[in-house]
């Protein structure tokens, strides 16, 4: 009987571990499978993309899909995206969710929506990234990122700054400058990813956590495209 009354509570906790660990809301998972789609059009336009060149150079990327221009006033909710940085051995890490918001500026190109992608660029910017929040064009120096096949047209400030970043709305990108906007993990929903709670330093930098089922398809994808960026930088430089 001893044994029986022992197995109830085990099997309980550990289907509401399982449970945690699939959580993941309705917005969770539109924003992991929408990263996807942001990360295939920075290649499926070269000429009208982000730099093969910076992508290859990038220590981490955040993709933040479809941010409406209400996350860019104070108070707004802000928009739901994913991270991810390179780890020691060069290739790119595990998921993590962040968000973006607070500035009021709005989007520079006039839509209601766009994509936003960020690239960290040195070990400066990924202290940022780290950190609790970070403020762009505070905290963090920053700057619009150039767009074309190559980054020989990036002004100094481009080639020198913490983070680049680019807004993409009707299939265009364009440098985007976001100055005053805050970014920050998003500790719920990386508590529902991985069901614990943890940090963006713990999943990003050294993780020992594994990638989990929900976000694998993202985390394939920013391999493939930042291992050929890589590739590609480095045969240019030959």
């Amino acid at each position: 009987m001893r044994i029986r009354f022992f197995a109830i509570p085990l099997a309980l906790l550990l289907a509401l571990s399982a449970a945690a660990a699939t959580g993941l809301t309705k917005n969770d998972k539109t924003t992991l499978r929408e990263a996807v789609v942001v990360l295939d059009a920075l290649t499926s336009a070269p000429d009208k993309g982000i730099p093969q060149e910076l992508l290859g150079k990038a220590d981490c990327i955040l993709i933040f899909p479809s941010v409406t221009k209400g996350a860019f006033i104070v108070g707004g909710k802000g928009g739901h995206g994913v991270a991810s940085c390179r780890q020691p051995d060069g290739k790119m890490g595990s998921a993590a969710f962040y968000t973006v918001g607070g500035a009021s500026v709005g989007f520079q190109i006039g839509a209601q929506s766009a994509d936003v992608v960020m690239l960290i660029m040195n070990e400066g910017g990924v202290n940022h990234l780290l950190a609790d929040r970070f403020t762009i064009g505070g905290e963090a120096t920053a700057t619009a990122g150039p767009v074309g096949r190559t980054a020989q047209a990036a002004t100094d400030a481009q080639m020198h700054a913490q983070i680049l970043s680019w807004s993409r709305s009707r299939g265009l990108f364009v440098g985007a400058a976001l100055d005053g906007s805050v970014v920050k993990p998003n500790q719920d929903a990386n508590a529902r990813l991985y069901g614990e709670k943890t940090t963006g330093r713990e999943i990003l930098v050294n993780s020992k956590l594994d990638v989990p089922a929900s976000a694998q398809s993202l985390v394939d994808s920013i391999r493939q495209h930042m291992a050929v960026a890589v590739a590609q930088e480095r045969s240019e430089t030959r």
